[in-house]
């Protein structure tokens, strides 16, 4: 045992309250040391320390007898081990359990013995080796090809597990690749364009055209209506409006926005002038305040709701709402007998449809983006 050890396993006697020896001595006394829990860890823990004590012992002797024969010429590693050397080095690979410290100990010698029983520090000659961060100009293979626009995200998975990508002439199938600026990327053997630029496009949805990316029925789509100024962008409008409701939707190729903007944690005020027939009553108005229940039976968050009397006998209705449930406005004046003439969406969080003409798209403004980003928690 090194004199350090040693020291500190004798502190921790002198500062008990009650020794290891003592405890023994007690409950054998009582007839029950050898079933009691503690005086079984007591006395596990006595033979631990009685080994130690002699194999110190042993090596305080060869150590002397070393230094006499050598006169300080040879140092101490040098000499051959002594058998109690040679048994500790067989048994180096058990490892032994130390007993539980009884509860009795003065906090003095209870650290002692802590330091004593704790592992020695790793060795600043052997570092762990650190882990290698990734460039910051690599890019995920699956997000190269969703930006050249070439698919989106997913779809880039499947043809990468398929083995229709190449990265520099051979077939890679792990999506999770890495690849830096200068790798040349092939997808079924035709080179990958560049990182598209990110657009973000306001559109005037006109009636009778789909806001989806495509229509297995035929229909005019949204991306039909700026397929001619942007080719070979891949473009995708970020949410919804019914085939007969018309008025702002936003297209972009940026994903991260696009799914900021839909999930229902981030999702955003959206503004409605709804055009009915006739006059609408104030209860009617009261129950759209209140929130409503469906005769679906979903249950529906208030909507600020202002209502105008126009000259030909109608009513203008301009809501405000909150929660994303599919063709809301719609059900919601179905079930209070209200038939809709017009509908039409003219904001969606900062971004404001203005003058916008029908079928009518432009660029978002600096000022308009980033308030459009700073509204779903992005810089």
């Amino acid at each position: 045992m090194p004199h350090s050890d040693r020291h500190a396993f004798e502190a921790y006697k002198k500062n008990s309250h009650k020794n290891v020896n003592e405890f023994t001595n007690g409950e054998q006394a009582r007839g029950s040391c050898g079933s009691h829990p503690l005086a079984q860890a007591a006395g596990q823990w006595q033979r631990q320390a009685r080994r130690a004590r002699e194999e110190a012992y042993l090596r305080e002797q060869e150590a002397e007898k070393a230094a006499a024969v050598s006169s300080g010429a040879e140092s101490v590693s040098a000499l051959p081990c002594s058998a109690a050397e040679q048994q500790g080095d067989r048994s180096a690979g058990r490892e032994e359990v130390s007993p539980p410290l009884p509860s009795s100990w003065r906090k003095a010698g209870r650290e002692e013995v802590l330091a004593w029983r704790r592992p020695a520090r790793r060795s600043s000659a052997s570092p762990v080796p650190a882990q290698e961060e990734p460039s910051l100009s690599e890019r995920r293979l699956n997000k190269v090809i969703a930006e050249a626009g070439c698919c989106s995200r997913r779809k880039a998975d499947e043809l990468i597990f398929a083995g229709r990508v190449a990265v520099n002439g051979e077939v890679e199938t792990h999506a999770g690749r890495r690849i830096c600026p200068d790798d040349e990327v092939s997808v079924d053997g035709k080179p990958l364009a560049g990182a598209q630029q990110m657009l973000y496009l306001m559109l005037h949805k006109p009636v009778h055209v789909v806001s989806t990316a495509a229509d297995p029925q035929g229909r005019q789509t949204v991306l039909s209506l700026v397929a001619r100024a942007y080719p070979g962008v891949r473009l995708f409008p970020v949410g919804r409006l019914d085939y007969f409701s018309e008025g702002l939707i936003l297209l972009t190729n940026d994903g991260r926005l696009a799914q900021r903007l839909m999930h229902p944690r981030h999702h955003l005020p959206k503004e409605y002038e709804v055009l009915v027939r006739n006059v609408v009553t104030q209860k009617a108005l009261q129950s759209m305040r209140s929130g409503m229940r469906l005769a679906e039976g979903e249950e529906l968050l208030p909507v600020e709701v202002t209502a105008r009397s126009t000259s030909s006998g109608c009513t203008l209705l301009r809501m405000v709402l909150r929660q994303g449930v599919n063709r809301q406005i719609r059900r919601m004046c179905r079930d209070l007998g209200l038939t809709i003439l017009r509908l039409r969406r003219v904001a969606i969080g900062p971004l404001q449809l203005g003058k916008l003409g029908t079928g009518q798209y432009r660029l978002l403004e600096e000022a308009e983006l980033a308030a459009l980003r700073r509204a779903v928690g992005l810089r």
